[in-house]
Formats: C-alpha cells, structure tokens, sequence
C-alpha cells in the first residue's frame, strides 16, 4: 500500500487516478506531476506495483514542490480568518455563514445555510381560534 502525503492511495487503481485522492490534486495536477517524473514513473502503473524508490520519489516531490493535504487547507483556513479579521465582505459572508461568491440567497444556497427554519405558525387555523375570542 502506498502512503503518499498521509493518505493511503487505492490500491487498483492506477497512480494517475490515485493522485487525486489527495487533497489539493486534480486531474490536470496529477498529469503535471507524472509529467514530471516520466522517466522513474509510468502513469499506467497500478498502485500496488509500485516499488518503495517509486513511492518515496512520489512523496519527496510533492513535499518539495506542491502543497497538499494539511499544509493546503491550514493556508485556506488562514486567509478565510484574515477575511474574517479585517472585515472585509468575503469575511463578513463567511463570519454569517453564507455563500461569499456573489451568489442568490433568496432562494437556493441550501448547503451554505443549512435546513430551511419555518417561520411563523405551522398550523394557520390555530393561530386564528386563539386570537379571535371565545363565543358563549
């Protein structure tokens, strides 16, 4: 089983798909990366025929070159908190957990908001009987 930057990658599947399971590697960064080391690595090579050289060379050049996994979202999480800090739009948004890229609320951004929160009166009939005053 191959450890590349923390995370065990599938063993089946081949090391051009297995790259993206690490965070902060997509297709087109897995392709750049095997681009990189195409004499020593076959990008159709499965996981699980790799060598430990192969691994090792994977790991030491995305530790070089690349930021990955813990690394990636520790800055995201900061420049988030310095939006936050400096109150700026972006960190208003983010501070009321809303969507803080220009899109709609009035309806969709369910992810972002959570559950719709019914406001007012579930039942209509009741809240009429209780305001209008009993008949004898």
């Amino acid at each position: 089983m191959a450890r590349v930057a923390g995370i065990d990658l599938p063993k089946n599947k081949k090391i051009e798909v297995a790259l993206t399971y690490v965070y902060g590697i997509g297709d087109a960064m897995a392709k750049k990366i095997l681009g990189q080391l195409a004499g020593q690595l076959d990008p159709t090579t499965k996981v699980k025929d790799m060598t430990e050289q192969q691994v090792s060379l994977l790991n030491t050049l995305l530790a070089k070159d690349y930021k990955v996994e813990g690394e990636l979202r520790r800055e995201i999480a900061q420049n988030i908190h310095r939006y936050v800090e400096i109150g700026s739009y972006r960190g208003l948004r983010h501070r009321r957990n809303l969507p803080a890229r220009g899109q709609r609320t009035r309806t969709n951004a369910r992810t972002r908001r959570g559950r719709r929160k019914t406001v007012g009166s579930s039942r209509p009939g009741k809240v009429a009987a209780a305001a209008a005053p009993a008949k004898k």
